[in-house]
């Protein structure tokens, strides 16, 4: 497949299937929590899927390689991105299993329709909007403060975008915890399964995996830690597992 990539992307290898993506070499890039966030997932046979904001596109791309998912839907509102993943997806010829649509996330159902997904993904901006330091790239201020949506809008959003007994999965910072499964148990996507994410085994976890279930009953499931380096530099094995990096 030709490579359609502008002077200021680069091209990053996937480590699946042969699998590539484009990036901004100054823009915001995807980083290690929606690699994990697309293996902590669970998609099965046929199942519709929908990210929001989905920025490069990663999560779709690879959900598509590591699930039986039927199609895979991502939801981005700034246009040089959506761009960009439409180009990724072409170039890795999953063009009849994903989609790369240009919207607002706090419009996704007038967009998509109501009770429309099987599962719901996020990998969402961490920080409220005047939380932490501002960065001076837009792009990337939109992708980790809440700029144009806010936690709220995405868990409501997704209450109504999934199908009863549909499943929502995301990724956020451990200081939100408590902000997230108090939204999540409000709007009626029950908390089922959690994970915490440890920097080293001696660290606090920084960041959280997360499962809810549209209309299910209250009962969560603690999974073991994931503690992502043995060292500096070096991953622990699951890591590389997840990366599909060689050790």
């Amino acid at each position: 497949m030709k490579i359609e990539k502008m002077p200021e992307e680069r091209l990053d290898d996937l480590q699946i299937k042969g699998y590539r993506i484009l990036q901004k070499k100054e823009g915001f890039c995807f980083g290690m929590d929606a690699v994990l966030l697309s293996s902590f997932a669970k998609v099965k046979r046929g199942k519709k899927v929908l990210d929001l904001g989905t920025g490069t596109g990663i999560i779709p791309i690879l959900m598509e390689a590591k699930t039986a998912g039927g199609h895979f839907t991502g939801l981005e509102i700034q246009s040089e991105y959506v761009q960009m993943a439409r180009r990724s997806v072409r170039m890795n010829g999953q063009q009849d299993k994903i989609s790369i649509v240009e919207g607002d996330i706090k419009s996704a159902v007038e967009i998509f329709g109501q009770d429309s997904f099987d599962v719901v993904t996020s990998n969402p901006p961490y920080m409220v909007d005047q939380h932490g330091k501002q960065n001076e790239n837009e792009a990337k201020a939109i992708a980790r403060h809440e700029r144009l949506c806010t936690l709220e809008d995405i868990i409501i959003q997704t209450k109504k975008l999934l199908k009863q007994g549909g499943s929502f999965f995301m990724v956020h910072r451990t200081y939100r915890l408590a902000e997230v499964m108090y939204l999540m148990v409000r709007e009626g996507l029950e908390p089922k399964r959690i994970r915490m994410v440890h920097p080293y085994v001696n660290k606090e976890p920084n960041i959280f995996l997360i499962e809810g279930l549209k209309g299910g009953k209250p009962r969560i499931q603690v999974e073991p830690p994931l503690i992502v380096y043995k060292e500096p530099n070096v991953y622990q094995d699951e890591i590389y597992d997840i990366y599909g990096m060689e050790r």
